[in-house]
């Protein structure tokens, strides 16, 4: 006897959570894959410090610009042909070997930015459409997880990769894993179920007029500043703490990728734990407030402090904050416009232009005063400072109580 449509529907979820994590792994394996050779481009092309800050920041900068408008056109284009177009523009890093130049190869990236951006703000929309609310959120922190083992898996091996085949090859072969997705979404991928008890989510379409009114609230707000706020310290030091570490405390280049991927590697476990443990605690303020507090003082010793423990310290303490947030972050954003697709992936899409704004300028700032100043800490300070919105967020956002009475102050704060 075969299971019936409807089971086999349900089942087939899987094979879409499956596509949806090799997405966010595709991100972040070549998002900061540049990061730790950075000196190396900086040699070759005989370019400034803040000139290659682009090759980090102009993905983000178009992910940001594209944010909100990729949020309706995911919608009017369809879950499935929105992915699609996703995968073929992260599969085009996979050509970083050909780029004869500086100006093609950060064209290449800025199309991995566009691509990016789509695949993150469509996500919520399939996530919604595909999984019952208990399943969105350790989906969420699945993601996280597997874009922060992207990120520490590049961010950790481009530098002895990149000594055995040459930096551009090594690029090439993170931005590979974007043609086999390609591949795999066109063959396996679908926008929404046919059956099961998610077929009927509402594939409701905004309009740019409703857009206010799904983000001007309070809460909404409170939650796109904190999520820029700790991704403008993590990008700057992500992009930059190599070559501080290299310039500065005197390591190798090896040592210092290898120490900066402590980031995205902690982070793992701090995604999973953000994607667990708010199942079984229902404390959501505690994953708001705790990373708000570990941000802050991981963010200061990571660079502040000339001494290997403290910065261990440092580093472990921001990495588990800057991702163990984000479950929490991207569930609340979910219940507060009760977790319909199109205003899902409106508040999604206004999270990336946020916080990819703030992550552009982020490496650029720092860079730009290293060239003027002659020290990173500066922009490292500033760049830091700007992570108590995560706390500040925690301590006034409305998350205690049923979802009624979150739903209910929200609509209160939007009047």
């Amino acid at each position: 006897m075969e299971p019936s449509p409807q089971l086999q529907m349900r089942r087939y979820r899987y094979v879409i959570a499956g596509l949806i994590l090799a997405a966010h792994l595709c991100i972040g394996l070549s998002v900061f894959a540049v990061s730790p050779v950075l000196l190396v481009i900086i040699e070759e092309y005989g370019i400034n410090r803040a000139a290659a800050s682009l090759l980090v920041a102009l993905p983000l900068l178009a992910a940001a610009a594209f944010g909100l408008p990729g949020g309706i056109i995911a919608m009017r284009l369809g879950l499935r042909l929105a992915f699609s177009a996703a995968w073929v523009s992260m599969g085009l890093l996979a050509l970083s070997a050909l780029a004869p130049n500086y100006p093609a190869l950060l064209a290449l990236r800025l199309v991995f930015g566009l691509g990016s951006a789509l695949v993150l703000t469509a996500t919520g929309p399939l996530l919604a459409a595909w999984f019952p609310p208990k399943e969105v959120v350790l989906m969420n922190g699945l993601n996280t997880a597997i874009l922060s083992l992207g990120i520490a898996l590049s961010v950790g091996t481009m530098a002895p990769l990149a000594e055995v085949v040459g930096w551009q090859a090594a690029l090439t072969v993170y931005g590979g894993l974007g043609v086999l997705g390609t591949l795999a979404w066109l063959i396996l991928g679908k926008g929404t179920p046919e059956a099961g008890p998610e077929a009927g989510v509402s594939a409701e379409k905004i309009s740019v007029g409703q857009i206010p009114a799904v983000l001007f609230r309070r809460p909404i707000l409170l939650l796109l500043a904190a999520d820029a706020g700790v991704l403008v310290q993590y990008t700057a030091l992500t992009a930059w703490l190599p070559s501080f570490y290299y310039e500065t405390r005197g390591m190798t280049m090896s040592q210092a990728g290898f120490l900066t991927g402590l980031l995205p590697f902690v982070g793992i476990f701090g995604a999973l734990l953000g994607g667990v443990l708010p199942l079984r605690l229902h404390a959501r303020r505690l994953f708001l407030v705790a990373p708000g507090i570990m941000v802050i003082f991981g963010g200061l010793g990571s660079f502040a402090l000339d001494n290997v423990p403290a910065t261990y310290v440092g580093l472990f303490l921001l990495g588990l904050g800057s991702w163990l947030y984000v479950p929490t972050l991207l569930g609340l954003t979910m219940s507060l416009v009760n977790q319909v697709p199109g205003r899902v992936a409106i508040v999604w899409g206004s999270l990336i232009t946020f916080s990819g704004f703030a992550m552009f300028a982020a490496p650029i700032f720092v860079g730009f005063v290293r060239d003027v100043s002659g020290s990173f800490l500066p922009g490292f300070l500033i760049s830091s400072a700007a992570a108590w919105t995560l706390l500040t967020a925690g301590l006034l956002v409305p998350t205690a109580g049923p979802e009624e009475q979150i739903q209910a102050e929200t609509a209160r704060a939007g009047d």
